[in-house]
């Protein structure tokens, strides 16, 4: 039974796994990133209409910006991170999920 599975993960590389999985989880980052922008954005033109103080406005906006742009920067930040120990991080990852393969067979 250990030959099939490791024909099963042998058809592709330790890097090319590796490779795989980082660019789904990037792929999953941007689209949680451009997610978040699109709600806090429909979010603060729903509301806008419904604010009659304009010193309450500008401190939304500041607000709704800050969050944007502290969320998007830490998600970059970990992107970076990611890209840079990716072979530690996803490599480990590879090695649990194929044991947890094994021991099922």
């Amino acid at each position: 039974m250990e030959a099939a599975i490791s024909d099963r993960t042998g058809e592709l590389s330790l890097n090319q796994r590796i490779d795989r999985m980082h660019a789904r989880d990037r792929a999953g980052l941007v689209a949680f990133i451009v997610v978040l922008w699109c709600t806090l954005l429909f979010a603060l033109t729903n509301v806008w209409p419904y604010i009659s103080i304009p010193a309450i406005r500008i401190i939304l906006t500041i607000a709704c910006g800050l969050v944007l742009a502290f969320n998007t920067a830490a998600i970059v930040a970990m992107l970076r991170h990611y890209v840079e120990d990716k072979h530690f991080i996803y490599g480990l990852d590879i090695k649990h999920l194929d044991e947890m393969r094994r021991r099922r067979a």
